[in-house]
């Protein structure tokens, strides 16, 4: 018995770490990001300068022996994650996108739908029925979202808002894509981040070029200085560099941080993460930028926050109802075995 509850000691203390070191990595992601966008006009570019870096910082580890990543690449292998490269593409390009117009204090509300699109994309892919508990709290979460959109006295650019919704509808599939993504690499984590940033940075390059941005990166490292910095303050391209360097180096954590907390957690409970971050997002905008938060705005972070929290305690109180409900383990339910009508 003594066993057993260290067990379960010792995976609450995993679940728990992992999730808060997720949560610093990817907040300080959104922050250094925006800094950057707020002065970088090809985003693309500037996410695949990201992805680079990571894919250095792999490298670096490997030969220093921290880390061990497979060098290889097979046909088969290009296919079988193809869905996760291409997902995790969309995903960081939309997100750019929805940082770059608009402020950082509401990047929570432009993907304030992310929870709800991954109750669905969960109910139609691992076949997890919600109860009606947990479809209360995505109405709660639904409605934050447009209240924050349509009710604000200070309305978001819609282009933000659209390039939210699509990165909330991507990152809701990514996650459950990911789960499946990991048998491929045999359930290691690691590998499946080393593969997933190698591949996305080559798919970079021609989405860059169809994007064109060609013209704005050659203006970013050759073009005239149409503002000249004040003394002391980093010019454009210096800004780039910079950011490229320590956001490179933040999405390298990240995106282990992410991996293992949708490995070890369920792909709401990383959700439920995720908008946690995008509150501490909100303050810290207001903080860093001084973005003006209006009431209509903070209404909606906290509404949405309020489904968020619902959420949290609807699942922990259906997760204790053993005596009623049998567990069935997330990797039956991607088997198709023994689904029967347990609800999410």
């Amino acid at each position: 018995m003594s066993s057993k509850h260290d067990a379960r000691s010792q995976q609450r203390f995993l679940v728990i770490s992992t999730v808060l070191f997720y949560l610093v990595a990817a907040l300080c992601m959104v922050m250094a990001n925006k800094r950057v966008l707020k002065t970088t006009a090809p985003p693309l570019f500037f996410l695949f300068a990201q992805l680079v870096i990571a894919v250095v910082l792999f490298i670096a580890a490997h030969a220093a022996r921290l880390l061990v990543v497979p060098l290889y690449v097979d046909t088969q292998l290009l296919i079988q994650l193809a869905p996760t490269v291409g997902l995790n593409v969309l995903g960081l390009s939309f997100s750019n996108y929805t940082l770059k117009y608009v402020d950082a204090s509401v990047y929570q509300v432009a993907r304030g739908l992310v929870l709800p699109f991954t109750v669905l994309t969960s109910y139609f892919f691992l076949a997890a029925r919600p109860s009606l508990r947990i479809l209360f709290g995505c109405s709660i979460v639904t409605l934050g979202f447009f209240v924050g959109v349509f009710l604000d006295s200070d309305p978001m650019a819609l282009m933000g808002v659209g390039f939210g919704v699509a990165s909330s509808a991507i990152t809701a599939v990514h996650s459950v894509v990911i789960k499946k993504s990991l048998d491929v690499v045999k359930g290691n984590a690691m590998h499946l981040s080393w593969y997933t940033n190698l591949l996305s940075a080559v798919v970079m390059l021609p989405v860059i070029i169809f994007a064109g941005e060609i013209p704005a990166i050659t203006d970013l490292f050759f073009g005239p200085v149409d503002v000249i910095p004040t003394e002391g303050a980093l010019s454009d391209l210096q800004i780039f560099i910079w950011g490229s360097c320590i956001t490179g180096a933040l999405g390298f954590m990240m995106s282990i941080a992410s991996l293992l907390s949708i490995k070890i957690t369920s792909p709401i409970t990383h959700m439920v993460s995720s908008a946690v971050r995008g509150v501490a997002a909100t303050l810290l905008g207001r903080w860093l930028y001084e973005e003006f938060i209006s009431g209509g705005r903070a209404s909606s972070i906290g509404i949405i926050l309020l489904g968020s929290i619902y959420y949290t305690w609807v699942k922990h109180v259906e997760s204790q109802q053993t005596s009623k409900y049998d567990h069935v383990p997330l990797e039956d339910v991607e088997a198709g075995k023994d689904l029967g009508s347990k609800p999410e």
